[in-house]
Parts: structure tokens; C-alpha cells; sequence
């Protein structure tokens, strides 16, 4: 839509109020709000004023003011608030210079689908995640000097099979048994429908919805593959409203990895594949019916999982996922139909426009615009270089003995391992000014300073099932 275009639709709609969203630089969507009567088609040019110091990773002080200027193309109105709004996703621009902000997710996602264009290898990259997630009943957890602790619970637990519950009706999915099951066993069928019909209300395309494999309520919803920017946007509002649905519902959702022990987490396997002038570029007669561009994707994305982690699986808990045993593909190959490879080669439908690699070592605890950027980049050094991935590992990784294992990479065991790796291998995020040599400091800081110390500093529960007596 043009400013116009966004007028006239917010009047359509009766919309009394605009809200404005952008990303702090960990992946939180912020906002603020104001009447209708103060935004009119100059505000897609002047902006908005605000704080930029009081955003996570974002200015000092001395240099706060910034301005939210809003995209007229992601104009919709809000599923949930009780007055019509109009929201608008915003850029964010720098005051004095009137040029974007570098630490601006959105602004880097953006410079990486240009960059894209600028090498002349495509013209767009399609993004498809499968972002999982836990459904809830109860969450509490605190922290202090003295103690620390968290409870989760869910109607669907397996832990509640024996719970009085007046009357306790069963059908609770055992560990690892929560594929696909009907109803009543599955009972948030209803619930994820409607996350659907929302999404669709604001304009996302949804291929499917299922119960996942774990106890305890985790789910998944698949979008309809987009290109980067517009997949970055759809992420945030897919954040928003499975978890406001939820909560209209009184239950509660986490994107955390790895909320429960002793079964699966959640990842957030990611589609790629780069078009030109409408072409798909990853089919072809090699392996797995994939084109020589492809497997140097498939390379540069291998070379670079170790600093790509840092970005696509950036929290201290996507490492209590990414271990052997649970799906979650911490061996550094690439296989078709194999679930057990960190990078998969679809194999449902043998159109050329299916066509694509999925990787699936991410998880939805990370900011999608740096994560897709980044696996972009990575995807494209490897185009560049022509970086060969070797052969494909087609067996059950998982069943390989440590002598067939001894050869085959693994991702990071910790974020600090991550973070280290994306200090010694950055240079390919460079490229085109995409990262920032200051985005990748401001990143590996805060990451370290606000999360990898702050959790190692801290006497964790178990060890004192460990450690009390000795």
C-alpha cells in the first residue's frame, strides 16, 4: 500500500488509534501507540520520535533520540485490541543523519535482500520456518541469591497422569508420543485453529497446524514460505498472536528451546532457496535433484554453522536442546529426507519450484531478521567461493559409532562456544555492510555481559541435588 493507500484503509476499517512496532536488538517487538488524528501521510516520511537508550543493545544515552518511521506495505489492523487499530511496522532512522539505523534488525535483513541483488547470484531468497512451541497452563520461576527455581504445567503433561483432577480424564501424550495424536488426546486442536484463522486475518499465509512430538502441549504451525524481510516481519506478528491467543484462552506459550527436561525441544527448522527473474536456482541433476548452487549454499552454510549459531540458536537454553538423542541435528552434514542431518533435502514433491534446503539446527528463541540474514550470507559465501560440502551422510547419524562420527562436525555445545566461533568467523556477515563489524561487537557483548555470565555466575538447582552432601 501507498501513504494513501493506508489512509483510506484505516478509515475503511474505523481504526481510531495507530500502533507503531519495531524490534529491540535481542528480538522482542516494542510499541507504542497514537490517536489517528495525529498521523497523516507526512508521518511515512517525518517519523516518530522516541528513546532510543531505553531499547535493549541500542544507543547510549548521550546519543538516545530516534525516530520509528513507518512501512506503509505492513499496514493491517490488530486481531486483539478492544479500539480499531491500525498497526504499522517501522523503520528506524537516525535523526540528525536521516539515515537507518545500522542496529535495526529489520534494517539489516533488508541490506542482506539487497546484497542478494547486488552479487547478481538471485533476486530473492524465500524463507519457510517451522518455529515450535509449548503451550501451557502454569509458569512460575524466580531467582535470587538464596534460591532459584521454575514450575511448568500442563494439563496435557505426562506428569498429570496420576494428578487428582475431579475427574482426571487421561489422554495425556506420553514423552515423545505427542505426533499427530486426535483429539481428545491432542485437546489444543481448537485453540491452534484459531491461531490460524488470526494469522490469516492479517494476512500470513498458513500451510498446516499439528500437535508435535513432546508431553505437555508443544505445537507447530508452518507459514507459507516469503521472501526475507516480509518472513521477518510474519515472524514477529506469528510470536504475537499464538501467544495473545493463548492468553485469551488462560494459558501461556514459550518459544524457549527447551522448557522441560527428558523430551524433545523446540527448533525452528529453516527453508531456503534463492530465485532469479521468478526462476528457481536450487534445482537441478545433482544429488538429491539439487543444482550445483545449492550445494555450495549447502557448503557455505556447513563451513559457517558454528558462527551462525551464535544468531540462529542465541540463548544459553538452545544448547539444552541442541544435543544427540532428540532430533535436534547437532551433526554438521547434510542428507536427503535424513531428520537426523543439521541440513535436510525435502524430498516431498519433485517440482523444480519445491526445490530448497532445510536447516535445521535454528530454534525460535532467535531474532528472525538477524537469523535469516545471517544464514543468507552464509549461503552465499558458499555460492561465491563454489565451497564444496562433501558427500552427503544418508545413515541415522545417531547410530553411527564414534569412529564414524570422528570425521563429522558438531555445532557449538554452549553459546559461549558460539559466540567465540562468530569472533574468529565473521567476515563473511561483512559483506555488502550487512553486519556491522559494531553490530557483531554490540551482539557477542551484550550476549555474553546480559546472558552467558549471568547464568554461569549462578548456583544452578541440580547441583545441589549434586553437590550438598560431598
Amino acid at each position: 500500500m501507498t501513504p494513501k493507500e493506508v489512509l483510506a484503509y484505516a478509515k475503511e476499517n474505523g481504526a481510531q488509534m495507530v500502533d507503531f512496532r519495531f524490534l529491540d536488538f535481542p528480538g522482542i517487538w516494542q510499541h507504542f501507540t497514537v490517536p489517528i488524528s495525529e498521523f497523516d501521510e507526512t508521518s511515512f516520511e517525518e517519523g516518530y520520535g522516541f528513546d532510543g537508550s531505553s531499547i535493549r543493545g541500542w544507543a547510549p544515552i548521550n546519543a538516545s533520540d530516534m525516530l520509528v518511521v513507518p512501512d506503509p506495505e505492513t499496514a493491517v489492523m490488530d486481531p486483539f485490541f478492544k479500539v480499531p487499530t491500525l498497526t504499522v511496522i517501522c523503520n528506524i532512522v537516525d535523526p540528525v543523519t536521516k539515515e537507518k539505523y545500522s542496529r535495526d534488525p529489520r534494517h539489516i535483513a533488508q541490506k542482506a535482500a539487497e546484497y542478494l541483488k547486488f552479487t547478481g547470484i538471485g533476486d530473492t531468497a524465500y524463507i519457510g520456518p517451522e518455529a515450535e512451541f509449548f503451550i501451557f497452563d502454569d509458569i512460575r520461576y524466580d531467582s535470587a541469591a538464596q534460591f532459584a527455581y521454575f514450575f511448568v504445567d500442563s494439563v496435557e503433561g505426562i506428569w498429570n497422569s496420576g494428578r487428582e483432577e475431579n475427574p482426571n480424564l487421561g489422554y495425556k501424550p506420553r514423552h515423545k508420543e505427542g505426533y499427530f495424536p486426535v483429539p481428545p488426546t491432542d485437546s489444543q486442536q481448537d485453540l491452534r485453529t484459531e491461531m490460524v484463522l488470526k494469522m490469516q486475518q492479517v494476512g500470513i499465509s498458513v500451510e498446516c497446524q499439528h500437535h508435535e512430538v513432546a508431553t505437555a502441549g508443544q505445537a507447530e504451525i508452518d507459514m507459507r514460505f516469503a521472501p526475507l524481510v516480509k518472513m521477518g516481519d510474519q515472524l514477529m506478528w506469528f510470536k504475537y498472536i499464538i501467544k495473545n491467543v493463548a492468553r485469551s484462552h488462560g494459558k501461556t506459550v514459550t518459544f524457549m528451546p527447551k522448557p522441560i527436561f527428558g523430551d524433545n525441544g523446540s527448533g525452528m527448522h529453516t527453508h531456503l532457496s534463492i530465485w532469479k527473474d521468478g526462476q528457481p536456482l536450487f534445482a537441478g541433476d545433482k544429488y538429491a535433484g539439487l543444482s550445483d548452487t545449492a550445494l555450495y549454499a549447502v557448503g557455505g552454510i556447513l563451513k559457517h554453522a558454528a558462527a551462525l549459531c551464535a544468531f540462529t540458536n542465541p540463548t544459553t537454553n538452545s544448547y539444552k536442546r541442541l544435543v544427540p538423542g532428540y532430533e535436534a541435528p547437532v551433526n554438521l552434514a547434510y542428507s536427503s529426507r535424513n531428520r537426523s542431518a543439521s541440513i535436510r533435502i525435502p524430498m516431498y514433491s519433485p517440482s523444480p519450484k519445491a526445490k530448497r534446503i532445510e536447516v535445521r539446527f535454528p530454534d525460535p528463541s532467535c531474532n528472525g531478521y538477524l537469523a535469516f540474514s545471517a544464514l543468507l550470507m552464509a549461503a552465499l559465501d558458499g555460492i561465491e567461493n563454489r565451497i564444496d560440502p562433501g558427500e552427503p551422510l544418508d545413515k541415522d547419524i545417531y547410530s553411527l559409532s564414534p569412529e564414524e562420527l570422528a570425521d563429522v562436525p558438531s555445532t557449538p555445545g554452549s553459546l559461549e562456544e558460539a559466540l567465540k566461533a562468530l569472533e574468529a568467523d565473521h567476515e563473511f556477515l561483512l559483506k555488502g555492510d550487512v553486519f556491522t563489524q559494531d553490530v557483531i561487537d554490540t551482539w557477542i557483548e551484550y550476549k555474553r555481559s546480559q546472558e552467558v555470565d549471568a547464568v554461569r555466575l549462578r548456583p544452578h538447582p541440580y547441583e545441589f541435588m549434586l553437590y550438598y552432601d560431598i
